[in-house]
């Protein structure tokens, strides 16, 4: 039950979602046995990564964030992740009234939202090795697997045709990319109250 259907949804992403839209669960279940795992890796791995092995720009010194330091943001970045996906799961399910004639299932929407940030909680384990283009080149074929997830579920899960799945799925994208922007500002924000982050030059 804890992961299930995260293997499926790489291997074989159509019949997994027909899987999911069958499944009985509740969205909150749904929720607990996925997200709190899957937000770790990128949390503990960006924690080893800027606090243990370093970063540099350029020709420029080895730095990294000390300890503290460190902790603070990647547990500000956890529990920002676990938001995020709940909120997205919940404009999922709300934008189904436009987009849908069934009834709502909440459970639906929050397993969209599980499955489809997937692919990008598990490219968080290259935040070990703090490399921009590296980081850069994974998320990138992580987010571009994630839309294709979406568009690929959205009409299995929501059961609804192909071609109102695509508007549905190409809203639910923005909704995204919108909360994406919100949880990056609220970042900053935090910063500006305490807890920016201290760097050291290593060498």
């Amino acid at each position: 039950m804890i992961l299930d259907h995260t293997l499926g949804i790489f291997t074989h992403p159509g019949s997994e979602w027909s899987l999911i839209r069958k499944q009985r669960r509740s969205k909150t279940m749904e929720f607990l046995t996925h997200v709190p795992m899957l937000a770790l890796i990128p949390a503990v791995c960006f924690y080893f990564g800027v606090a243990e092995v370093g970063w540099r720009l350029g020709d420029g010194p080895l730095t990294v964030l000390t300890a503290q330091s460190a902790l603070v943001l990647c547990v500000l970045s956890y529990l920002a992740a676990l938001v995020g996906v709940w909120t997205f799961g919940e404009f999922i399910t709300w934008m189904t009234t436009t987009y849908s004639d069934e009834p709502v299932d909440p459970h639906h929407g929050m397993a969209l939202a599980v499955y489809t940030t997937a692919p990008i909680f598990l490219a968080g384990i290259v935040g070990a090795w703090p490399e921009l283009w590296l980081n850069a080149v994974v998320f990138a074929i992580a987010a571009a697997y994630s839309v294709y997830l979406i568009y690929e579920g959205m009409p299995i899960v929501m059961n609804i045709p192909k071609e109102r799945a695509f508007m549905y799925a190409t809203s639910v994208i923005t909704v995204a990319l919108v909360l994406l922007v919100t949880l990056r500002v609220g970042t900053v924000i935090v910063w500006s109250a305490g807890f920016g982050p201290e760097y050291m030059v290593i060498e």
